[in-house]
């Protein structure tokens, strides 16, 4: 699948020839791609210049982060199945810095869920491979327009609220300190109030790339209600018997 989308790409930028050359441009910004595939990698750098970008090309997610917090980038163009880190880990971190740019995640991996999974950690976009570069080049001028995300807008059902890109999290007027585990299962349970959450589900998007258990969920979750719902009474996060765990979503009218 990767050879079809170099193949892709190529036909893209060398075209068939005979066209007019484009006036010059604005130089578009610049772009973070946090690819492991190298010829692909080659590929994508070549096009994006092409197209006017200063282009960043790294194979690593641990290494992508760095240059995030070093660099100022337009966008971030990130695959999700890296040799470190998944790239749902590396947008779940990006997601704790006060100022990000947007991401697109383009992958193989393009199934509902997946691209689910990858929108639930905070994603801005989601390109299945193979694509095209005028796809791609209009997503990229799409998120742009949308600019760099500023301070998080607050995840908030009922009175529970999570500031993302901080961790800080809130019921009602308490401040609740949450270790950085907690914080993302908060986020996911926050991001899909009502729906039934499994245990395969949770760990695909708050532990992806890492090998724990189902175990491991049972434990945060428990922690968690130690926090968020058992001081104040409450009893928000719901386990539903033999898949998992469902956040209770206010009834309209009701503070939750």
């Amino acid at each position: 699948m990767e050879a079809r989308a170099v193949s892709l790409w190529s036909r893209a930028v060398h075209g068939t020839g005979g066209a007019a050359q484009p006036q010059p441009q604005p130089r578009p910004g610049s772009v973070l791609v946090i690819e492991d595939d190298g010829d692909l990698a080659s590929v994508l750098q070549r096009a994006l210049r092409d197209e006017g970008y200063e282009v960043e090309v790294v194979a690593e997610g641990e290494r992508g982060l760095v240059l995030a917090r070093e660099r100022e980038f337009d966008a971030i163009v990130l695959d999700v199945l890296l040799p470190d880190i998944s790239g749902a880990e590396v947008c779940l971190r990006l997601g704790e810095h006060a100022r990000r740019p947007p991401v697109l995640m383009a992958t193989a991996l393009g199934s509902v869920a997946d691209r689910v999974a990858g929108l639930d950690v905070g994603a801005d976009d989601y390109l299945p491979k193979p694509f095209s570069l005028a796809e791609l080049s209009a997503r990229l001028r799409a998120l742009r327009r949308r600019g760099h995300s500023g301070p998080s807008p607050l995840l908030e059902v009922g009175d529970l609220r999570l500031d993302p890109f901080t961790g800080r999290a809130w019921r009602g007027e308490s401040e609740i300190t949450l270790a950085h585990r907690e914080a993302q299962l908060l986020q996911v349970f926050l991001r899909r109030p009502g729906i039934v959450l499994s245990r395969p589900g949770i760990l695909a998007t708050a532990w992806q790339g890492e090998e724990v258990t189902a175990n491991v969920v049972d434990q945060c979750v428990s922690h968690l209600r130690r926090k968020v719902d058992q001081p104040f009474g409450r009893s928000d996060i719901e386990t539903v018997h033999r898949i998992g765990y469902r956040l209770r979503a206010p009834s309209p009218g009701l503070p939750g």
